[in-house]
């Protein structure tokens, strides 16, 4: 069993972090402090096949693969994790089911238009009283003659204020439960009933979040993606390949987090030495370094079966659970080490504090993880 990069995954790694660091690194601070997402990054990154890696050549991809986007992702997100989530919801959850399931038509509008940077998408799925609880969503799509009528109400969704689509997920026969009666749509942001409410954020503040409404948002019958019913089971499909892609961005932010940390204790002397010499602060590098290592080994071992085409739901669920919170634990070892310096707005490490908080919280908390994982081991 090998992992080991291909040599061309490594040359793909190695170019990209050069792109990281030359055209979104000194984009970073104003977005954070704007909260705004520095969206002329798309057009640079499609120019030169970094905007969709795993999606094949034809659709505007590098075809890579999920090795070759939980590549990109963990670069992007050792910068700046805001910037990365705009990026995934954007390439993975906006437009995957459309790659799957889409007709021509939707593949034409919004697939190629997305991998070429010229539009920007978001995933309507989270509502106000729905969150881990898929089925619990209230938007209702009804089917008029060759259109459908959606109302509802979407909340927390990245993207949102500055999108120029959003897949949407609502019921359309809720008599049929969540398996049988949900279905997607795909929703241009001009369209007459669509609004969005901007939110503020304590973390990803280079994302823009908003609240979305539907009010009588009338959408041609030809935008709904796939077959009506079967949205339940593309959102399932969708999120296992987004959880590992989650998981690697655990990794970048972590490895980030440990990298400012190993610089600044070579730097910062106390008591005659640098800190590193301690041996309370080595053996907390030694444990980042060892916890980061084991979460890059299970995420790209996810994204491997994947590429493999192989079953790997227990595998996305354990490596986003893992990844998760070991980010957590190395962002906040990271606070300590840095000590009062890092509760300032000038250092990175606080900002890796926050972002980390949220990564066990979204794409499925880490209870819903641990539901998913006990179940695929036969404990129902």
């Amino acid at each position: 069993m090998d992992f080991e990069f291909t040599e061309e995954q490594k040359m793909f790694r190695d170019a990209f972090r050069d792109f990281v660091q030359k055209e979104i690194a000194p984009l970073v601070e104003e977005a954070e402090k704007k909260e705004k997402f520095p969206r002329q990054i798309l057009k640079k990154m499609a120019a030169l096949g970094y905007l969709g890696v795993d999606y094949p050549p034809e659709y505007g991809g590098a075809g890579l693969g999920k090795m070759g986007g939980c590549i990109c992702i963990e670069e992007i997100a050792r910068v700046c994790v805001g910037i990365s989530a705009a990026i995934i919801i954007h390439t993975e959850n906006s437009i995957i089911s459309v790659f799957n399931h889409g007709s021509d038509y939707l593949k034409q509008r919004y697939l190629i238009p997305a991998l070429k940077g010229e539009k920007l998408g978001a995933f309507g799925l989270t509502e106000p009283n729905a969150g881990s609880d898929v089925a619990g969503i209230q938007t209702r799509a009804v089917r008029q003659g060759d259109h459908y009528i959606i109302n509802g109400t979407k909340m927390f969704i990245t993207n949102a204020p500055v999108c120029d689509f959003i897949l949407v997920a609502a019921y359309t026969d809720k008599s049929k439960g969540v398996r049988g009666g949900m279905s997607l749509f795909m929703v241009d942001a001009d369209t007459p009933g669509y609004s969005c409410r901007s939110l503020e954020k304590v973390c990803f503040r280079s994302s823009e979040t908003g609240e979305l409404t539907f009010e009588d948002c009338k959408v041609p019958a030809e935008h709904l993606v796939g077959q009506e019913g079967k949205g339940f089971g593309y959102i399932v499909e969708a999120l296992a390949g987004g959880r590992v892609i989650h998981a690697a961005r655990s990794v970048g932010l972590a490895t980030g987090a440990y990298e400012a940390s190993l610089k600044y204790s070579q730097e910062r002397v106390q008591f005659g030495q640098p800190i590193y010499k301690n041996q309370a602060i080595a053996f907390k590098l030694a444990r980042m370094a060892t916890s980061i290592e084991a979460a890059r080994w299970m995420a790209y071992r996810a994204a491997w079966l994947m590429d493999l085409g192989k079953e790997s739901l227990k595998e996305a669920s354990m490596s986003k659970l893992f990844a998760s919170e070991m980010a957590v634990d190395v962002a906040n070892e990271a606070m300590q080490i840095h000590g009062g310096v890092a509760f300032t707005m000038e250092s990175p490490v606080q900002r890796f504090f926050r972002d980390s908080r949220l990564f066990t919280v979204t794409e499925g908390t880490s209870e819903i993880q641990q539901l998913v994982i006990s179940r695929e081991l036969g404990l129902r």
